[in-house]
């Protein structure tokens, strides 16, 4: 498997020079090769693919006016090249939006790979430099002597951060030891998740935490005069709040998600459509804030590295309104109802427990019967047609 280690770079003045001029390439070269693109699809009707590219990225670097993209190493140019195809792969095959063009002010970032970089007894030079550059190793159990990168990728944070990732391949890691539980969970916004044994995890709101700082960080920016040194160091102060509150929200995330997959052989949990769902402008802030897409991305790759099973089930499923005890599907539930009573066996029912408890039992069932446990590509869960509930009438117990 590939997995990557991310560490805090500190490069001299020197080397942050030709970073910048190297990320300016990058970004130069990605603008102007979309922008080609484009023009060519909408006047002549043809599609552009990885070698034409390629050819329009050497006429570029022979040309008299774009000369100077021949003073940085050739090689992050050509992976920007490479990065578009795949973005416009994806974007045909549907799992991604339009490919957007790159701005001065957001996150910068180079990749190198062998050819343009050479790692050696745990020290890393790039092309274009005479000395090293250094970076902190934050793995105490891994020796940075003993990687051997595929890939180098060095990156710059609008706070002005700089960062580099190494590409390795590994092992598989050895799978975790079976625990024989099993749990759905519901995620919300009051409770950021709720498992169907009625563990209830408390949503940290780390932006809510921090919007007034934000706020006044960004009232700051707004009175600085645009392109002074005074705006750019209050662009800088905003920068640095917006990256606290990324940082905070990955760690909740990422021990969240850990633990659930430590403690759990098989987790259940709905494909929730998100995009749709930040649409309504009462709840926008809270669900983006919650992370859910990023939290089932953890969960999908952390499950398939401990040999755990993950079930995703379908976003249509009526896990609130169904009663887990014996089957009573409400005809109307309204969200400002945390808990109600079923008409049929009179049990009361905590909302979130009782959807997670429905998440479980139509997780158990696809699973059981063949379904599809993990799915890493389309997020549309398709389960097989033999396996289908039957439609349910409101008022009658499900059996």
């Amino acid at each position: 498997m590939r997995t990557a280690y991310k560490c805090r770079v500190y490069p001299t003045p020197g080397q942050a020079a030709v970073l910048n001029r190297t990320f300016g390439c990058v970004r130069f070269v990605w603008n102007r090769t979309l922008a080609w693109r484009r023009a060519r699809y909408h006047g002549e009707r043809v599609t552009t693919n990885f070698v034409q590219a390629n050819a329009h990225l050497t006429a570029m670097k022979a040309g008299d006016q774009t000369a100077w993209l021949n003073e940085v190493s050739s090689v992050p140019l050509q992976q920007a090249i490479r990065h578009q195809q795949v973005a416009f792969t994806n974007f045909f095959a549907g799992r991604a939006r339009y490919p957007r063009y790159k701005s001065r002010t957001g996150r910068q970032s180079a990749e190198y790979t062998r050819s343009g970089f050479r790692y050696r007894d745990g020290r890393l030079s790039l092309a274009k430099m005479d000395a090293p550059l250094e970076f902190v190793w934050s793995w105490p159990d891994v020796d940075p002597a003993a990687i051997d990168p595929t890939t180098v990728t060095v990156s710059r944070d609008p706070c002005g951060r700089w960062y580099v990732s190494f590409a390795v391949d590994v092992d598989d890691p050895e799978q975790a030891p079976a625990t024989g539980a099993v749990a759905g969970v519901d995620l919300g916004v009051k409770h950021f998740a709720v498992t169907s044994g009625g563990e209830k995890i408390a949503n940290p709101r780390v932006l809510a935490k921090r919007e007034r700082n934000l706020a006044r960080y960004q009232r700051r920016m707004a009175r600085k005069q645009r392109g002074s040194n005074n705006r750019a160091k209050a662009k800088a102060k905003v920068a640095r709040a917006h990256r606290k509150v990324k940082a905070a929200r990955a760690d909740f995330l990422h021990k969240a998600s850990a633990r659930l997959v430590r403690d759990h052989d098989v987790i259940v949990i709905e494909d929730l459509a998100v995009k749709n769902m930040v649409r309504n402008r009462s709840l926008a802030k809270a669900i983006s804030d919650s992370g859910w897409g990023t939290f089932r991305r953890m969960l999908e790759y952390k499950a398939a590295k401990h040999g755990r099973h993950l079930v995703v089930i379908d976003r249509w499923y009526p896990s609130s309104k169904t009663c887990s005890a014996c089957g009573h599907l409400l005809a109307v539930l309204s969200l400002d109802t945390r808990r109600w009573t079923c008409p049929g066996c009179r049990t009361l029912h905590d909302r979130d427990v009782n959807a997670a408890k429905n998440i479980l039992a139509a997780g158990l069932a696809v699973s059981a019967c063949g379904g599809d446990v993990r799915h890493s590509g389309s997020a549309r869960v398709r389960s097989p047609g033999k396996q289908e509930p039957r439609p349910v009438k409101v008022g009658l117990p499900r059996l």
